[in-house]
């Protein structure tokens, strides 16, 4: 059975039509769990070693924010982590009384950690160094499971004595001052696995992000961007449904549509963790890359004028390069484009090639502000054995001698180089009246 999209019920978290026309780490051994120290409040600074980056988009090409929200904006709103540098996140297991924990504190933090951490490392070219400090014991909530009424879409409501306002306060109390939530900028809830039903009858998975809570530490630091992680997730990588609702408190929208009897087809698939992050492992899409600091300027190519251009792509699993190039059509819609190719993070990529995106940053999370165009429509896939992949999009990429255009904007492959890059050539009409090919 297909396991059901994981919900994102953000504190600050609040259609696209057709795609363009054609035409979800390495294994290690599990970091020692710790005690969390309690210090003074850390002084954001860069991290010791990391490559250059960090800073976000600008220029034309950076689509404007319009929400507070999570969105496809290049700025990220105030009150989300920063998501490059040095971050750092506290991470606490709880279990409840009609639930108790069946595996040691250690085992089930090990399904996360050091995986979590080496994923991001990786998939932003060594500029985000993520550091999680785990509460060494588990956390017995003081009444059962059901009684806190866990379900989808359940709030962060302070007004009410049960969901994710009553947990987080227990656990807020159980720490008192022996954890400074100063120190963070994440924090991290594992329920014992048995608590709630299986992730393949209903993910519950959750982050609270952007604005505070409500509650409050002993020190006085405003408890936000909380992820809540529930049951296990299945494939090769379940660890990334964390990447997933991390990603959200560093300000990334879900990509996936929330009424999915309005679209059957995922939007874009396999090709980014806010969409699919579940099954074989997959990695965040360049758009989001160069959202989150990880791309430096001279990675991304800007074409906003109009003309030819002939551009070069470095596939995205590859560091160095350039990675992304985008078209915008306004102040908050563009097309994008990447390569991707099988690697370390992309496990999937069964059609390597040239991505081809349309990006709304006015578009809400989980009404798929971006939308992948299908280079072989109708096609059914070229990974179809795995139930946690669609596959229809997994041949998406656009492969050498192929045409994507809309909007005014024409886009050939023309192949590879001997480095594996892909060229392409893109032409741009000058604007028209209307190039909004959205709804």
């Amino acid at each position: 059975m297909r396991p059901l999209v994981i919900l994102v019920a953000a504190a600050t978290v609040g259609a696209l039509t057709a795609p363009l026309p054609a035409r979800a780490g390495d294994a290690a051994r599990p970091s020692a769990v710790t005690r969390p120290s309690v210090t003074r409040p850390s002084v954001a600074r860069p991290a010791g070693g990391l490559r250059g980056g960090g800073r976000p988009p600008g220029g034309p090409c950076a689509l404007r924010t319009v929400s507070p929200h999570v969105s496809e904006g290049a700025r990220t709103p105030r009150g989300y982590a920063r998501s490059s540098g040095v971050v750092r996140a506290v991470t606490f297991l709880i279990d409840f009384p009609d639930a108790p924990a069946r595996i040691t504190p250690r085992k089930r933090y090990a399904e996360f950690f050091p995986a979590v951490a080496d994923y991001y490392r990786v998939s932003s070219y060594g500029r985000l160094d993520y550091r999680s400090t785990p509460w060494p014991r588990w956390i017995r909530m003081s009444r059962p499971y059901r009684s806190y009424g866990i379900t989808r879409g359940a709030t962060f409501d302070p007004n009410r004595d049960d969901g994710y306002y009553a947990i987080t306060k227990e656990i807020v109390a159980a720490v008192g001052g022996r954890v400074d939530f100063r120190r963070y900028d994440l924090i991290n809830v594992l329920a014992a696995p048995n608590a709630g039903p299986p992730a393949v009858q209903d993910v519950r998975s959750v982050t609270f992000a952007g604005a505070a809570t409500g509650l409050t530490s002993r020190n006085g630091a405003p408890i936000r961007n909380v992820s809540f992680i529930w049951s296990r997730q299945t494939g090769d990588s379940p660890y990334r449904v964390l990447n997933h609702e991390n990603a959200h408190s560093f300000g990334l929208p879900d990509l996936y549509r929330g009424d999915q009897n309005r679209m059957p087809r995922t939007p874009v698939g396999h090709w980014d963790p806010m969409d699919e992050d579940w099954g074989p492992s997959n990695d965040f899409l360049a758009w989001h890359k160069w959202k989150l600091g990880w791309l430096a300027p001279s990675q991304v190519h800007c074409v906003s004028r109009p003309g030819r251009r002939l551009l070069t792509l470095s596939p995205t699993s590859v560091p160095g390069g350039p990675k992304l190039a985008v078209i915008p059509l306004s102040t908050t819609r563009a097309i994008t484009l990447e390569a991707r190719a099988p690697g370390r993070l992309d496990h999937a990529v069964c059609r390597p090639g040239v991505l081809v995106t349309t990006v709304a940053s006015d578009v809400p999370s989980g009404a798929a502000p971006v939308r992948a165009s299908d280079a072989t429509p109708g096609s059914r896939g070229c990974l179809t054995t795995d139930p946690n992949v669609s596959p229809a999009l997994t041949d998406a990429p656009y492969r050498a001698g192929q045409r994507c255009a809309a909007a005014g904007v024409t886009v050939d492959v023309l192949g590879q180089d001997r480095a594996g890059n892909w060229r392409v050539l893109v032409t741009r009409r000058p604007p028209a009246e209307d190039v909004d090919d959205y709804a």
